[in-house]
């Protein structure tokens, strides 16, 4: 038998995978969308960053992509109860869209192309919690599962991981984006079952 590298534990395997509460093991990626498709040509594509008034910072897809970028594995888990484990990523992380940019807000509302939004408090886009992906297992990311770029909040229930990201507008007070607009839950987290507006 060959050397096996230091710290090597082998693939991971229902058995040993502990999920969150009502969640059950895809191999599969779902496709799930709020609406159409949107098929946004690279050289129309522009990422923004704004305080509800005026716009902060702007990025089209050459001056995006000119951002360091990373790769990560994470596990995804749906509000709709199927988790996908070691999923793997390239994008640019929120730390760096972000940067030393000031300001007071403690929210924000990442909008899509196709008008979906969603939203979450800004401490759970920084400290290396969040990414806008552009590759996903070694491919551009395809149109149906959020590319160009989409956001990864793997933390979280997957809506609030928005497809086709065009901006985040920062807020100083929370309010709902499209799905906890109809009910689902203001924050989204998976190990509480937050599903919907009156889990706790």
């Amino acid at each position: 038998m060959g050397n096996i590298s230091r710290g090597f534990m082998g693939r991971r395997t229902a058995s040993d995978v502990k999920l969150p509460p009502g969640q059950y093991l895809t191999t599969d990626f779902p496709v799930l969308s709020a609406g159409p498709t949107p098929h946004i040509a690279l050289e129309k594509w522009q990422f923004t960053i704004d305080d509800g008034t005026n716009v902060l910072r702007r990025w089209d897809w050459k001056s995006f992509r000119e951002l360091p970028a990373e790769n990560i594995t994470v596990d995804l888990h749906c509000v709709t109860r199927w988790s996908k484990l070691g999923t793997r990523w390239e994008g640019v992380s929120l730390d760096a869209i972000l940067g030393q940019l000031e300001t007071d807000a403690q929210y924000a509302m990442v909008r899509s192309y196709g008008d979906y939004t969603t939203n979450l408090p800004i401490a759970d886009l920084r400290n290396n919690q969040a990414w806008i992906a552009f590759r996903f297992e070694d491919e551009d990311l395809a149109p149906e599962h959020g590319g160009p770029a989409r956001l990864v909040v793997p933390h979280l229930y997957l809506w609030k991981s928005a497809k086709w990201v065009r901006g985040i507008s920062l807020m100083k007070e929370d309010r709902p984006g499209f799905w906890e607009g109809l009910g689902y839950h203001m924050y989204g987290n998976p190990w509480r079952e937050q599903r919907y507006s009156d889990d706790e």
